[in-house]
């Protein structure tokens, strides 16, 4: 048995590294969002900075340790044996749990999914104890610390409201100082405004963060508390007289400080307040090993021993804020989460992740009115100065711009570093992508980043990324009281099993991930690439592969089709879907386009826009070919008959030939051959035509099953809807190449 638990540590401490690579991966948007989005400096910079205040921030976390081991549940009503169990229900849940959100780009919290799992698995076990035990008055509630569980989850859930109406507020007041246009202001309110944000940085951080570590004694501790005020005046003084001088004999740009500062704070926050997700449950489980071995390996050893507070050995913190450092550099997933937290929060209007809902639109609406009301209420004047203080600047028109500027990512980052610091020097293991997510939103909101053409989509986004908080919750404690359960029931072959299954779904979501990502950046690299020089060459370029993949893709699909393949089908309808996400990708970006290129002629950008939009109509046409027929093959549906086959293959061959002459045509830069094309077009109909009217006989004759007919002749009438865009691509791609080239030659003249 001793090896066995031995094992079961180093598992424990090898989930506790996987558990920190994903775990980070997910709250790397916590601290780095506000700099990112700022372009504060580059990515490797804000890295660094990160990196830094990560690895020095693992340093305070030793105080926050008993949260795992004695915050849900009390550990000295448990055997060894049951604590085991539990914590290796939590660890491999959690890293499976966090990995999948990691995947789907969505930033969850950690701290609500270890506080769940372990409050799920502690009462699978505990109800098993209950079930199994003579006395009838023991109770599930005797075993779960429920006073301090509920202290927590209302601590998490009130820093929601509390992070995002400080982060209004506080964003309100400071924009209404300085305005969009702050830069004349920062010379003579800049360096207030440094000195106050970083003393309230190293306050927190600093002194509040320094409390409970392993080398502050408590003499430093209480010479820090009877000094305090008079530390922080001084502070404040010479951290405004130094930026102001900065500010005159150098130029500094204050903003850039702060910015940078506060991303070394907050990820310095996150690594003392969110180390305990990470490595508090293994290091329970040490703990616990260690003092079954000191106490003779009992097999009825109740785990009083977790109990109290222990020092965390430097060692173990420096390791894992190693490991912490690495996955910041490493991580692609990281990159995933914070761009869904920048798009949401931007201050311009691009394309947006989410879609509108009803909740969303009702929301705006009362807002709207509500707006309304303030504004006929408010005095003219007051008004007047409060819109010229909001009035943007003009935005950039580069790619890679700004998503808000510096003045909002050093309010998000100073509020939300204050905020996460208090609750940790309070040992509250609030939530860090709670508060830094809704500090976010609200600094967003209060910046009318949320317009009436953007907030629907951004408010749907709040709510999901909402919604997945307390999905989190919900799915982490009832899929770690099923673990549990398992592992109770099924010993050291559920383990075994349950290991297996996290790691093979870790490998299968990077895979997946990792491709996803490499479609994404090809896609947005291709559009980075467009110019006023090469636009023509990549539209046509563009025409080509979707005209050709579209032949492909058709004539494979009639095939699969008669031969009833469902796997092969269902691999068509994957390679099709891929083809749309990238035209609808272009078409997202079409303004964006029109911006970069600079178009003046009206006639050019507007069949620019005709060509994406045929594109767009041909591959839902090849989609509605397809997906039916696949839902055809998997409800077992008949087959067709073979002279629908037949018809099918002889329109298949036809429409790929005028496919493929469109799609020579264009590449050739060959316009002269419209006749030729409408012929051809015709003739494609015609065919189209006697098939549909071949069917309809065939229906009159009751000669075939009706899902047959309705199948036949739906694809005959995609695929007519297909020709015609084709025919209608190919002239407007005409009168688009004929215009931009009559343009390019005005201008050189």
């Amino acid at each position: 048995m001793e090896t066995i638990y031995l094992a079961f540590v180093v598992i424990l401490f090898v989930l506790a590294i996987s558990d920190l690579v994903v775990g980070v991966s997910n709250d790397a948007v916590n601290f780095l969002n506000a700099a990112v989005g700022a372009k504060a400096a580059s990515f490797k910079v804000v890295i660094a900075i990160a990196a830094l205040g990560v690895l020095l921030g693992s340093i305070f976390s030793s105080g926050m340790m008993e949260i795992a081991r004695s915050g849900i549940f009390h550990p000295e009503k448990f055997y060894f044996n049951e604590v085991m169990l539990i914590f290796l229900a939590v660890m491999i849940t959690d890293v499976i749990l966090l990995d999948t959100f990691n995947s789907f780009g969505l930033p969850t919290s950690t701290t609500v999914s270890i506080v769940f799992e372990l409050l799920g698995a502690s009462v699978a076990i505990a109800m098993m104890k209950v079930l199994n035990s003579p006395d009838p008055n023991l109770s599930i509630s005797q075993y779960i610390n429920t006073s301090k569980a509920l202290a927590i989850i209302s601590g998490i859930l009130l820093s929601v409201v509390v992070a995002f109406g400080f982060g209004a507020l506080i964003q309100f007041i400071t924009r209404v100082l300085f305005s969009f246009n702050y830069k004349k202001r920062l010379k003579y309110l800049g360096s207030v405004f440094g000195g106050l944000s970083l003393t309230g940085i190293v306050y927190f951080m600093l002194i509040k963060g320094m409390k409970g570590t392993s080398f502050i004694t408590p003499d430093m501790t209480a010479w820090i508390t009877e000094n305090t005020a008079q530390t922080m005046l001084m502070c404040f003084v010479v951290l405004t007289v130094l930026f102001q001088l900065l500010i005159w004999f150098f130029n500094v740009n204050v903003l850039k400080i702060v910015v940078l500062s506060g991303t070394f704070a907050l990820a310095m926050a996150f690594a003392g307040n969110d180390l305990v997700n990470f490595i508090g449950v293994p290091l329970a489980g040490f703990e616990s090993y260690t003092t079954w071995i000191k106490a003779g390996t009992p097999d009825d050893l109740l785990m009083n021993s977790l109990q109290g507070e222990v020092k965390t050995p430097i060692y173990f913190l420096l390791v894992a804020g190693l490991v912490m450092v690495v996955t910041l550099f490493t991580s692609r997933k990281a990159r995933t989460v914070i761009e869904t937290t920048v798009n949401l929060s931007r201050q311009d209007q691009r394309q947006e992740r989410f879609g509108s809902t009803q909740l969303s639109r009702n929301i705006v609406k009362i807002a709207v009115a509500t707006s309304e009301s303030i504004n006929r209420i408010v005095p003219k004047p007051i008004k007047k100065y409060v819109e010229k203080q909001f009035t943007p600047l003009p935005k950039e028109k580069a790619k890679d711009a700004p998503a808000f500027d510096m003045l909002r990512a050093a309010v998000s980052l100073v509020v939300a570093s204050i905020l996460i610091a208090l609750g940790t020097s309070l040992k509250l293991p609030l939530s860090t992508t709670y508060v830094t997510f809704m500090v976010a939103m609200g600094t967003s909101l209060s910046d009318r980043a949320w317009g009436r053409d953007s907030a629907v989509f951004r408010i749907t986004g709040v709510f999901s990324v909402v919604g997945g908080w307390f999905f989190t919750a919900i799915s982490a404690s009832t899929l770690t009281f099923l673990v549990a359960l398992l592992f109770h029931f099924g010993g050291i072959y559920a383990i075994t099993a349950m290991i297996l299954l996290a790691v093979f779904l870790m490998i299968k979501t990077h895979r997946t991930h990792k491709k996803k990502e490499k479609q994404q950046e090809d896609l947005a690299n291709e559009i980075a690439t467009i110019n006023a020089d090469n636009i023509v060459f990549q539209n046509i370029q563009t025409i080509v592969e979707t005209l050709q993949q579209t032949q492909r893709s058709y004539k494979k699909a009639i095939k699969i089709l008669a031969e009833f393949d469902e796997k092969e089908m269902r691999k068509t309808l994957k390679e099709v879907e891929a083809m749309e996400q990238k035209i609808k990708f272009q078409k997202d970006n079409i303004t964006y386009v029109i911006e970069q290129l600079k178009i003046e002629a009206i006639d050019s950008a507007h069949f620019y826009v005709q060509v994406l939009d045929y594109l767009r109509e041909i591959t839902h046409c090849l989609h509605f070919v397809i997906y039916p027929a696949l839902r055809h093959i998997m409800n077992n549906h008949k087959e067709l008959s073979s002279t629908q086959k037949k018809e099918l293959k002889n329109l298949s061959g036809e429409l790929s030939n005028y496919l493929v002459k469109i799609a020579t045509e264009i590449q050739n830069f060959n316009f002269t051959e419209r006749d030729g094309i409408v012929n051809e077009q015709q003739n494609v109909l015609g065919i189209i035509e006697l098939f549909q009217k071949n069917e309809i006989k065939r229906v009159k004759k009751e000669a075939r099953s009706t899902r047959n007919s309705m199948l036949f002749i739906n694809i005959l009438q995609e695929t007519k809807s297909l020709v015609l865009h084709s025919t209608n691509l190919y002239k407007s791609e005409r009168d688009f190449v004929t215009t931009q080239q009559l343009f390019d030659k005005t201008t050189n003249e």
